[in-house]
């Protein structure tokens, strides 16, 4: 197993490309099993969730061809299997896509619970499963396997989500509804970027699905998708973190590759601290900061409003801010996970209920931390980046599970990080 050695302090500094959104990849690429034909996925992000999904793929019977820089064919006429029960299924969420998708290729799919970040709780799939069921499949669990079932084919339905909108039930639903026979409409459908690409992709492929971005969503279901070429949106949560590392250290960095309107939400709450953040182009922006942070108060919330995915990179900047603050995130109760580390490098955090209260500090100190999950230890990085002194992050895995080239990209902007095994050793990315 690897860890990062952090020796914070330094201001980042210069530009760094952001990669294809995770949110979006770990979508589109189940979608390739509704596809009767090659699809040219690009701007993949190199990442290992992407590199399971293909695991998984691949002993389905799915031929899956790197073509470079990014670039994908994927080809799934192959696939003979309606199970997906490996191992690697139950190391990444996303895998339940796999259900939607298998049910609309085969009309049946056997598929191992998801895996994938543990905050502490529960991550339910009722609302999947409720959308499965009203288009006419029958659903069972036993040992760790979810069966659903249809008698002749799914069909179109009204679907309404209850509570907060659910992006997975969102993307779930539309990868069965693409081939349904008869219109699906979602209600209280989830507007998240990657919800729109997933459409915009399964559209370019012959689905006729309206409405994306919006919280209704109507699907009318085809009967054959062919192939084509896809190329995946930029990844805002990336953006966001690379945003914050920049602030958090007081330098200057320029984010390119990257679609502006989707990081409002974030460059408002930075804007509100008091970090200068202004585009440059049409695809870039610019981060400055003195580190001199104003106290403020951050809800997460569906989107359009401030990302779960932020609020641990947020919390780990306000540890610095004059001032007590405040993060709630009304998506998931359960993420503050990572308050403990940040305590053990000196935050003052309290965690009640949904809401952390974070008392600004001076400085923090590096110390020796453990990621908990994926987000929570892009903020363990960023605080360490922070930091004075030598902070060591383990359970990096989680990190890279989202993250692509993280020590490479932060190395180049002139962070002091290296990533080693256990053994002491640079690992092959901190080498390069």
């Amino acid at each position: 197993m690897s860890k990062y050695i952090i020796r914070g302090g330094t201001p980042l500094r210069g530009q760094i490309t952001i990669s294809g959104a995770k949110n979006a990849a770990v979508a589109i690429i189940p979608a390739a099993l509704l596809v009767d034909g090659v699809c040219r996925v690009e701007n993949v992000p190199d990442i290992s969730d992407v590199d399971m999904l293909f695991s998984i793929l691949r002993q389905m019977g799915a031929s899956i061809t790197d073509c470079g820089s990014g670039a994908f064919e994927i080809d799934c006429r192959g696939v003979k299997t309606h199970a997906a029960t490996g191992e690697a299924m139950q190391k990444i969420r996303a895998s339940y896509y796999l259900i939607g998708a298998l049910l609309a290729r085969c009309g049946r799919a056997d598929v191992a619970m998801p895996g994938g970040c543990n905050f502490g709780g529960p991550r339910p799939i009722d609302q999947h499963v409720k959308g499965f069921t009203a288009m006419g499949a029958e659903i069972d669990v036993k040992n760790g396997i979810l069966t659903a079932v249809t008698d002749g084919g799914l069909r179109g339905a009204s679907i309404f989500l209850d509570g907060i909108p659910s992006v997975g039930a969102t993307i779930n639903i539309m990868l069965a509804a693409a081939k349904a026979d008869g219109t699906t409409i979602i209600e209280n459908a989830a507007r998240e970027p990657h919800i729109v690409d997933l459409a915009n992709f399964l559209n370019y492929m012959g689905a006729n699905i309206r409405g994306a971005g919006t919280n209704v969503i109507r699907i009318r279901g085809v009967k054959n998708l062919k192939g084509g070429s896809y190329s995946i949106i930029s990844d805002q949560i990336e953006a966001g973190t690379y945003m914050a590392a920049a602030a958090g250290t007081g330098g200057r960095v320029e984010i390119i590759n990257i679609i502006p309107k989707h990081l409002e939400c974030i460059s408002g709450k930075l804007r509100e601290m008091g970090v200068e953040v202004y585009e440059s182009g049409d695809s870039s922006i610019v981060v400055e900061s003195t580190r001199r942070f104003r106290k403020i108060d951050v809800t997460a919330m569906p989107y359009p409003g401030f990302p779960t995915d932020m609020q641990p990179q947020i919390a780990a900047l306000l540890c610095l801010a004059d001032g007590t603050s405040t993060v709630t995130d009304n998506v998931f109760d359960t993420r503050f996970k990572y308050v403990d580390e940040l305590a053990k490098m000196g935050a003052s955090i309290r965690v009640t209920g949904r809401t952390a209260i974070i008392q600004g500090l001076d400085r923090l100190t590096g110390a020796p931390i453990r990621a908990h999950d994926l987000r929570a230890g892009a903020a363990l990085v960023i605080a360490g980046l922070c930091a004075n002194g030598t902070t060591e992050v383990e359970g990096v895995s989680y990190i890279e599970r989202g993250y692509e080239d993280i020590v490479g990209k932060l190395r180049s902007l002139g962070a002091d990080i290296i990533s080693v095994d256990d053994g002491g050793e640079l690992s092959e990315s901190a080498a390069v």
